[in-house]
């Protein structure tokens, strides 16, 4: 797939030598009455952005409009539950009786065995077995692919991290969710395409995990910490308390209107039209998120069923933004770097989700939404089959880039499958191995993309979202 067109708008009946322009557009609309305002302006404008190619600005965005992708889809939209902080395959969804047998046994390789302190058992007519901490996930079994045979490349948190979301180990490339709006559009003008919700502070990689990096910069994610339990709180700033709509239109259309006149093939400032483009978002946000955002618009029986927590109110909120169109949703669920007192903490952990995300599939297929919508839980590597630290009280799992699970549902994925395989202990993907490459292959082929002609052209290189590599899982597909 091509990159975008660039929008230039050439002047007619007047020179475009160079010589003849000697503004660039943010002096220009300084000079012009902006003043002040320009100045406050370039003091928001969003550093990440600022590698951004151009993009529309005005009453519209055309990079936003929805678009047909390679091939008929089988998901059109996506909701991505990160569990950053590498939970521990071996104790959730990658069974190890051979390592139970072998507890608190010194390993050839070195280190201390450490089996599972939870028991698995069997769900669905496949009879997937899955650890009891995520019991009633474990339920919607004839829903889920199980990939347990992911491995990556390096065990560091930080890169990891930002490798699942970009495929990328070195320089800065756009996220998962930025390529997927980049190629889709969006159905919902009013709306960000790709929304990431967290709580508190940046993630692990910070903004790097939903950046667009050298694609335009409206396909950024937008970060919405839900810490807040008030919609106000959660998306501050949408709501000018001093203009009404109709002044903040004109104005708006004012300076969209300045920002044309001058020339675009004259140093470009992508920085500058990606917060533009921002301030039209906002605007046209002002009514459309409030309300989706706001789940005291549910019913007091869907609520319970997701949990009156910040992890149960985020899925919530993330099954009302695609049901508005949003094309991605990503929800941040860290805290799983289980180095010591893993039998309590990861049991803690994953009760935090196991209820909302259940909740989520049973509450998408009754609404009809589970065909079309892609579920995915994982986080950014694995855990060791030893005892961390040779095994000193209250044991936990070291990193382990050489194995975990993913797992998937809805969207075009076959339920009731598990796909791949660990070594007897856990230690390392040796059956049907899947790398990041290929889960990002997989991903996209589901929207209906091939992710070798899903590209854009940067520095003279077309590049990618899976870089050189990747083969799409065929046999999790529906």
């Amino acid at each position: 797939m091509s990159d975008h067109p660039h929008h230039n708008h050439p002047c007619c009946g007047i020179s475009t030598n160079p010589e003849d322009y000697f503004l660039t557009r943010r002096q220009f609309l300084s000079r012009v009455g902006l003043g002040l305002g320009a100045l406050g302006l370039a003091s928001v404008i969003d550093p990440l952005s600022a590698l951004a190619g151009p993009s529309a600005v005005g009453g519209g965005n055309t990079l936003l409009l929805p678009r047909a992708p390679h091939f008929p889809a089988k998901a059109k939209a996506v909701i991505h539950i990160f569990a950053q902080g590498a939970p521990s395959h071996i104790d959730t969804w990658d069974p190890k009786p051979a390592l139970n047998a072998m507890n608190n046994k010194t390993l050839p390789g070195g280190g201390v065995a450490m089996g599972s302190p939870f028991e698995f058992k069997k769900y669905g007519r496949a009879g997937i077995e899955i650890s009891d901490v995520f019991a009633k996930t474990a339920a919607h079994a004839d829903d889920l692919a199980v990939i347990r045979s992911m491995w990556t490349d390096i065990p560091a948190h930080d890169v990891a991290t930002v490798f699942m979301n970009t495929g990328s180990l070195r320089i800065a490339k756009p996220s998962l969710g930025s390529w997927i709006v980049y190629g889709l559009g969006t159905e919902n003008q009013n709306l960000p395409g790709f929304i990431s919700l967290r709580t508190g502070s940046l993630p692990t990689g910070g903004a790097a995990n939903y950046q667009a990096a050298f694609l335009p910069g409206v396909y950024q994610g937008s970060s919405v910490n839900t810490q807040s339990s008030t919609v106000a709180q959660m998306i501050q700033n949408i709501r000018n308390s001093y203009l009404p709509p109709a002044e903040q239109r004109r104005q708006l259309d004012f300076v969209n209107q300045l920002n044309t006149l001058h020339p675009y093939n004259i140093q470009r400032e992508a920085a500058l039209e990606t917060r533009l483009q921002s301030y039209e978002t906002a605007f046209r946000m002002q009514t459309e998120a409030t309300d989706a955002f706001d789940i005291l618009k549910e019913s007091d029986t869907t609520r319970a069923a997701y949990g009156n927590t910040n992890t149960g109110r985020q899925l919530l909120i993330a099954r009302r933004l695609v049901e508005r169109g949003v094309r991605v949703v990503q929800i941040w669920h860290d805290g799983w770097d289980h180095h010591q007192d893993l039998e309590v903490k990861l049991s803690a952990k994953a009760s935090e989700i196991d209820q909302p995300l259940a909740a989520l599939l049973s509450d998408l297929k009754q609404r009809g939404l589970l065909d079309s919508t892609l579920v995915i839980w994982g986080g950014e590597f694995g855990r060791k089959p030893t005892k961390d630290r040779n095994g000193f009280d209250n044991p936990g799992r070291d990193h382990n880039a050489k194995a975990f699970s993913t797992v998937l549902a809805g969207g075009g994925i076959k339920g009731g499958v598990v796909h791949g395989a660990t070594d007897e202990l856990g230690g390392e993907a040796i059956t049907d191995k899947v790398h990041v490459h290929d889960l990002h292959a997989t991903i996209l082929n589901r929207l209906g993309f091939d992710h070798t002609r899903l590209t854009y052209r940067f520095n003279g290189r077309d590049f990618r979202l899976t870089d050189t590599a990747g083969e799409v899982v065929s046999p999790i597909l529906a």
